[in-house]
């Protein structure tokens, strides 16, 4: 196999041909549609959307949800069948820590490993595709792919729980319920943070990705990364330093569903997964701006 460099410092004759557009190189939709025809993206999607049905399936065979009195947790579980509202809060209370950490990191860690073990990144790049536009569409596309995780399961479950159980006010687990009208917008909340709390994983697997030509292996690490910040999160002798940590805050978003909507865990953070996600981003365009293709 040939081992030639590809050098991203000498304009190549393409790049000075008359009517060249760096920024019309590989569009976000020729990119969207190769990534939507991938099986991983089906597959995840069919998991995603298949949740609902199968906690459905669950209530229907042990009974209503019941726990002890004073687990949040539990509590929570215990409204999951008062309407279609309570069920999507509770599959994203179910999914939130993990299931959903799998295709953040899938979407982010596959799309520039894949290419190199494929050999395709050369080709690509000899397009000519400059390198920081060929991070950015995949980004850009990877964060969108993200996006729509986020909002299938809600949507599929608010669906399906409707159904199931009905439409309703949002039963609170503190007591008391929402008015229907704002059942909505506040799960909508509590979806948007759940995107930005994932951005950190989102920047360890779109940075690993470009470190390695092994696509598991960007996936697989930004997970396990993820893993052990929930460890460390665990660990109360931590005290105030848990609170750098972004697994700290992944469940924010419950203020949403509050009687009384709270902003400060959710500002604090978003902050800090943003701030990671930012850094972790920038990482992975030095990286790449200074690595050899060979593959």
């Amino acid at each position: 196999m040939s081992t030639l460099t590809e050098s991203a410092t000498p304009a190549t004759p393409a790049e000075s041909a008359p009517g060249y557009r760096a920024r019309h190189t590989l569009p976000l939709r020729v990119e969207a549609v190769r990534q939507l025809k991938r099986r991983r993206t089906m597959v995840m999607a069919g998991i995603l959307a298949a949740l609902p049905l199968v906690l459905v399936a669950a209530f229907a065979i042990g009974g209503s949800p019941g726990g002890e009195e004073g687990d949040t947790r539990i509590t929570l579980m215990d409204t999951a069948t008062a309407s279609g509202v309570n069920f999507a809060a509770t599959c994203l209370f179910a999914s939130a820590g993990f299931l959903l950490v799998v295709p953040v990191a899938l979407f982010h860690g596959d799309t520039v490993a894949s290419e190199a073990n494929w050999s395709s990144l050369r080709y690509l790049l000899a397009a000519p595709v400059p390198r920081a536009r060929l991070l950015w569409s995949k980004l850009a596309v990877a964060l969108g792919f993200s996006a729509a995780a986020m909002v299938l399961l809600p949507v599929v479950a608010l669906a399906t729980g409707t159904i199931a159980y009905g439409w309703g006010p949002l039963k609170l687990p503190t007591g008391g319920s929402l008015a229907t009208g704002e059942t909505l917008p506040r799960l909508a909340l509590a979806v948007a943070f759940i995107f930005l709390s994932q951005l950190v994983t989102a920047g360890l697997a779109f940075w690993l990705s470009t470190k390695t030509d092994a696509p598991l292996g960007a996936v697989g690490g930004a997970v396990g990364l993820t893993i052990v910040g929930n460890v460390l999160d665990a660990v109360t002798a931590l005290g105030d330093w848990r609170e750098v940590l972004p697994a700290h805050w992944q469940f924010a978003w419950i203020d949403a569903l509050q009687p009384e909507l709270e902003w400060g865990g959710m500002v604090k953070g978003a902050a800090v997964s943003v701030s990671y996600a930012l850094i972790l981003f920038a990482l992975a365009f030095r990286s790449f701006s200074r690595k050899d293709i060979v593959s």
